[in-house]
């Protein structure tokens, strides 16, 4: 008798002797088929579970290796185009008709283009930071000489047109009540130095509105000979004595 058989057997006796049963009259035959039928269960048990597992292997190598028929979407983070995606709530909000700066819950007064020279309104996106920019007179519209401008925050749009926040030193009394830049915009010069230190390159502004229009100054004039006629029909003349 094989050492496997064996175990079979020795394990069928101790199996009916824990659970407190007498043993069948069976003949010695009997239980030694018994225990080779329980013994090929198992065997086909095992072969089963095997080919299920091998099964379950392949199908996931085929999905893999692309073999699969479930459909396949591009991941959030990937634009097909390849651009990256911008946030939707920005770092910075300009809004040029009540000339304001919003970052952090903080507001600061600007000052912007003129009507000749309007600041450009849309999304941009902070591309370079210097704490002094050296900018050509013609680019400011002054004559004669260039000027530095201090915390330079330049801005690019996403049709590659360009802009720029910096401290407006020669003119600090503009942010807030008038619009004197070429179309940049001009913040007071601590309040340039603070925005320097809030946004990073890749912080997102929004430029919203249009720059109110200025109200036409009324210049007083002579009045006419009819206009004091008429100014004069009403008022007493001195009686003649």
């Amino acid at each position: 008798m094989s050492d496997e058989l064996t175990s079979e057997l020795t394990a069928e006796l101790h199996e009916l002797a824990a659970t407190g049963e007498t043993p069948p009259p069976l003949s010695g035959a009997e239980i030694r088929g018994r225990a080779v039928r329980r013994r090929r269960h198992r065997r086909t048990a095992a072969a089963v579970v095997g080919a299920s597992a091998a099964a379950a292997l392949a199908l996931v190598l085929a999905l893999n290796l692309g073999g699969g028929d479930t459909d396949r979407h591009p991941s959030p983070a990937a634009s097909p185009t390849g651009t990256p995606t911008t946030p939707a709530t920005p770092d910075a909000s300009v809004d040029l008709f009540r000339r304001v700066v919003t970052v952090a819950g903080r507001e600061l007064p600007l000052s912007s283009g003129s009507p000749l020279t309007p600041t450009r309104a849309g999304r941009m996106t902070v591309t370079a930071k210097v704490s002094m920019k050296l900018v050509p007179a013609e680019e400011l519209r002054f004559e004669g000489y260039d000027m530095k401008l201090p915390w330079f925050i330049e801005l690019r749009a996403s049709d590659g047109k360009t802009n720029y926040i910096a401290g407006l030193t020669y003119d600090e009394k503009a942010p807030g009540y008038y619009n004197t830049t070429s179309g940049w915009i001009g913040l007071r010069e601590s309040d340039a130095e603070w925005l320097y230190g809030q946004l990073k390159e890749g912080s997102v502004v929004d430029i919203e509105g249009t720059a109110p229009t200025p109200t036409p100054v009324s210049t007083p004039t002579a009045a006419s000979p009819t206009d004091t006629a008429a100014e004069g029909a009403g008022t007493p003349t001195a009686r003649r004595s």
